[in-house]
């Protein structure tokens, strides 16, 4: 690092120091500051939080780059001005008065309820009606509770999946969605604008209301719509079901949703029941890990389940277990969630006679293809969006009152099947799961036995996703660099076969190879966005995507393998086929 950089970031952190701030954090930034290794000083200040896919997340302490009070408190006057200023130039379409309001929320981190009474607070003090929690609450439920209130705006402060040394802040907009532009762009602005002289504190308490039980059961209400065969889960009503919150959010919700719909045999995990932002029980509170859900499996095994469900800490996403064909528990990937919901909708909702033209899904443009050649197949209108559910969610909004939503999801263990919450929604994906593992159970399948039935019909491919972690400034750097050796030399072999379609979502250009030329196409996007994704098209039909995360230091590769399943009991030949190649793709792509 350069000294002049340095002398800057030291210049922020003595700012701390002489400001007014809390004599514990100003020993800790004292402390980094006098340390003869500044990278943690670095980290701390090089820069200013930012939204990225997810809104504000980072590792909790002192400095600019920290989930703290302070940076929770200035995002918060930032987002408070920017939805006045919306509020004065007219530009909210469920305004009624002149009374702008938030709703917050916030899951079992550690901080969680500080930082959420912390938003309240300058929400508050700048006049905005804030209808706060009384405790935590699934973020699906914070969306829901914007759009059954008529508010303007959210927070939900969590970090969702993410280490115990994370916390975070997810903006909302009025339709329940995660922040989208050009609102994430102007929230941002504001956001640049304020220093913590700005921030506005403990004015209007009378605008803060608690909120909880009666919202919970409207919630229970919408999430009971999703339902599609109640026959078939009152057949099945006695299916075994055991379900962990990993100590989040879904503690309560969850296990009544499943009663309300009918499901009597629910078993809980009581050691994860407990809410605790250390995860005591877990390595990391990550349903895409499989040792995030082994005491599940444990106590599944004990209990003779049908299957095993865990919602992450702030329950949008989940995770779903079941037994293979040699009885063994086996994790249900993030794409074959996606894919087993997409396929049991539209068959099911078809069989029914509930499936109609204007009925729609969703995927999100790094989730399994195999879900296009479902949709092609039956004449559903499927769309291919950015990743993050502020983007699916965009499409419900673009598409209301002509077409109706049926289901949407994305590879990392989000699903929304309905229309009444804007963001990833566990409740009703795990009511939905079961509802699925009922009808297999009906029908003398197990779950596993209908995922293998869907691949016999559409295929077989197998998903794998490297995480590529680079953290601090220099990883950031570092990925940066990777992006652009990508762009400038792009491979034109992958693992032996040849590349025959790129798409660049940052220039918005796909390239073919047609009759040996490269043909350029424009790629036509959800209000004309871009992202910086990459995507290359081998001939044998494989999927090479690369993404930089928006909200965590890593670089994504997400590869789609097809293989061989003539059969069945050929499942775990066609895995191992599939995994053989990644070796040869993961050189392909240099990492």
């Amino acid at each position: 690092m350069k000294n002049e950089e340095l002398e800057k970031i030291m210049s922020v952190a003595q700012s701390w120091i002489d400001g007014d701030y809390d004599e514990q954090t100003k020993q800790q930034v004292k402390a980094m500051m006098e340390a003869e290794d500044k990278t943690p000083l670095i980290d701390s200040f090089y820069r200013t939080l930012e939204f990225g896919t997810g809104g504000l997340r980072g590792i909790m302490g002192p400095g600019t780059n920290r989930m703290n009070q302070y940076i929770v408190a200035q995002a918060t006057q930032g987002y408070a001005n920017y939805l006045l200023k919306v509020q004065k130039e007219g530009g909210f379409t469920t305004l009624v008065g002149d009374q702008v309001s938030v709703v917050v929320g916030h899951d079992c981190r550690n901080n969680g309820r500080m930082f959420a009474e912390t938003v309240a607070d300058v929400f508050a003090s700048n006049g905005i009606k804030v209808y706060l929690f009384e405790s935590l609450r699934p973020t699906p439920e914070v969306s829901f509770a914007i759009r059954h209130l008529h508010s303007q705006g959210g927070v939900n402060v969590t970090a969702s999946h993410n280490p115990k040394e994370y916390n975070g802040y997810k903006a909302y907009w009025e339709d329940g969605s995660q922040v989208l532009q050009p609102h994430d762009q102007g929230i941002i602005d504001e956001v640049n604008k304020v220093t913590m002289e700005d921030v506005k504190r403990g004015a209007n308490k009378h605008l803060i209301e608690i909120i909880g039980g009666e919202m919970d059961y409207d919630y229970m209400q919408a999430v009971k719509t999703v339902m599609i065969d109640q026959e078939t889960i009152l057949r099945q009503k006695d299916l075994n079901i055991v379900y962990t919150p990993l100590h989040g959010a879904g503690r309560q919700i969850i296990p009544m949703c499943l009663r309300s719909w009918g499901f009597e045999n629910i078993h809980v995990v009581p050691e994860q029941m407990v809410i605790d932002g250390d995860f005591p029980t877990v390595q990391s509170p990550n349903p895409e890990n499989a040792e995030a859900m082994s005491m599940g499996m444990k106590l599944g095994t004990e209990l003779n389940a049908d299957l095993v469900i865990a919602s992450d800490p702030d329950a949008d996403r989940i995770a779903i277990v079941c037994r293979n064909d040699k009885g063994e528990w086996t994790i249900i990937n993030g794409n074959q969630t996606c894919m087993m919901y997409c396929y049991y909708i539209i068959n099911n909702m078809k069989k029914l006679g509930k499936l109609r033209p204007e009925h729609y899904l969703v995927k999100t443009i790094v989730t399994s293809e195999l879900i296009r050649k479902m949709a092609d197949k039956q004449g559903v209108t499927l769309t291919d969006e950015y990743t993050g559910f502020k983007w699916i969610a965009n499409r419900i909004r673009e598409w209301e009152g002509t077409r109706k939503y049926i289901g949407g999801g994305e590879e990392s263990f989000g699903f929304l099947p309905y229309d009444a919450v804007r963001d990833k929604c566990s409740p009703s994906a795990i009511c939905l799961i079961c509802e699925i593992a009922a009808y297999a159970k009906d029908n003398g399948m197990t779950l596993y036995d209908y995922l293998l039935n869907m691949y016999m019909e559409y295929g077989f491919q197998r998903e794998t996703t490297i995480n590529v972690v680079r953290p601090g400034k220099s990883g950031a750097e570092e990925i940066q660099a990777m992006m652009v050796n990508y762009r400038q030399n792009p491979p034109m072999e992958i693992a032996g076969e040849k590349v025959v379609k790129s798409k660049d979502f940052k220039t918005l250009v796909q390239r073919e190879l047609v009759n040996g030329e490269w043909v350029e196409t424009p790629i036509v996007m959800a209000l004309n966005a871009t992202s910086n994704v990459l995507q290359y098209f081998t001939e044998g039909g494989m999927k090479i995507s690369v993404r930089p995360s928006g909200t965590e230091p890593k670089i994504k590769f997400y590869f789609e393998i097809p293989a061989q399943m003539p059969t069945p009991a050929d499942y775990d030949k066609a895995v191992a086929e599939a995994e053989a190649k990644v070796p040869a793709i993961k050189a392909s792509m240099g990492i």
